[in-house]
């Protein structure tokens, strides 16, 4: 579902607006550090950013946000812009982690839409501008899963053991427990330590049918048909579904989370008015629409929308409808003691023989 006539379209809008304001007035020598998830940007909108302004992108990707909190806290890289997920903005607000936005050096913010804004994990949309959203699916491959198996689209799919050492699973602990809190008929955001337990031992139970606990290494071994099944992220399912046409995808009945990724600057950046002049272009109207043609997420900026093509604005897998929203769950920021009980029961998981 990668629209690349509509690519196509968009850079040579991107190439004359360039030569309508002369590439920009930066003078070539700051470089911005740019964090953010694997898959999950059209990379030439980075050289358009540079002719535009001549400020040089260092861009480098993470597989989780536990991954890039870890890297950003321990001191071992220096980063100007990070797209993290709602609840870690949250726990990187409460650490003073973030900068505070000026938004007279975002104008572009004015076409996210309302519904995106004043969210729980930026009430005051003081550190944030919503870059995508999406949902959790169960990917699976038609040739090799049976029909009759997935015609209820239950969670229940993830523990089928007729598919053993062919199922994957999310290796970070808040997606994967939210599986097991979904299947256990759990809020995703409970905080009953008991609750935590009982959705460990689903994991543990899982454990022998699983191939692998894995995140971006989820193309190769889904492409390459290595593994049958696996939860991951619709955009990137729906990507992974234009290179395999055997893949096929659906967010369980039990319920899945619901993401919100957002743009956001560090508070130690150096270069927080070109941070802010990153996050301003890629809320650019084409530049969005042009990078959610290619990463195949729904995007918040409202203007954009309106350029995709029918069948983009109309995909459910993309935009699912409202009665597929209410069944899902936003992550909030756990308390540090459920996330202390996380961590633990992780390592359990992960060290278990079961």
């Amino acid at each position: 579902m990668k629209r690349k006539a509509l690519s196509v379209f968009l850079v040579l809008i991107a190439v004359v607006s360039l030569c309508a304001c002369g590439g920009g007035g930066q003078t070539g020598s700051t470089t911005l550090n740019v964090y953010n998830w694997g898959e999950y940007i059209d990379l030439s909108t980075l050289d358009e950013f540079t002719a535009r302004t001549g400020i040089n992108v260092n861009y480098t990707t993470y597989a989780s946000n536990e991954e890039m909190y870890s890297k950003i806290v321990s001191g071992a890289a220096s980063y100007d812009v990070i797209i993290p997920s709602e609840y870690m903005i949250s726990k990187m607000i409460d650490e003073d982690l973030l900068a505070e936005l000026n938004f007279d050096n975002i104008p572009n913010y004015q076409y996210i839409g309302e519904d995106y804004k004043g969210q729980d994990y930026d009430p005051d949309n003081k550190y944030s501008v919503p870059y995508t959203w999406g949902t959790v699916v169960i990917v699976y491959n038609t040739k090799y899963v049976d029909e009759a198996d997935v015609e209820d689209e239950s969670i229940e799919l993830l523990w089928n053991e007729k598919y053993a050492g062919k199922i994957l699973m999310f290796d970070n602990p808040r997606d994967a427990f939210a599986l097991a809190h979904a299947k256990l008929g759990h809020s995703m955001n409970t905080q009953d330590p008991a609750y935590w337990e009982a959705a460990a031992e689903e994991l543990i139970r899982q454990k022998p049918l699983v191939q692998a606990y894995v995140m971006d290494q989820v193309f190769d071994k889904m492409l390459g048909e290595e593994a049958w099944i696996a939860p991951y992220y619709a955009g990137d399912a729906i990507t992974m579904m234009d290179e395999n046409e055997d893949l096929a995808a659906y967010v369980p009945v039990e319920g899945a989370n619901r993401f919100f990724d957002a743009m956001c600057v560090l508070k130690n950046s150096r270069h927080k008015a070109e941070a802010e002049a990153f996050i301003n272009f890629m809320c650019d109207t084409e530049i969005a629409a042009q990078n959610a043609e290619e990463v195949c997420y729904a995007i918040p900026q409202v203007e954009s929308f309106k350029l995709l093509d029918e069948e983009t604005q109309n995909d459910t897998m993309v935009y699912p409808p409202k009665e597929v929203l209410d069944r899902c769950e936003v992550f909030v920021n756990l308390p540090a003691e459920t996330l202390e009980l996380q961590s633990r029961l992780w390592i359990k998981l992960k060290t278990s023989y079961r």
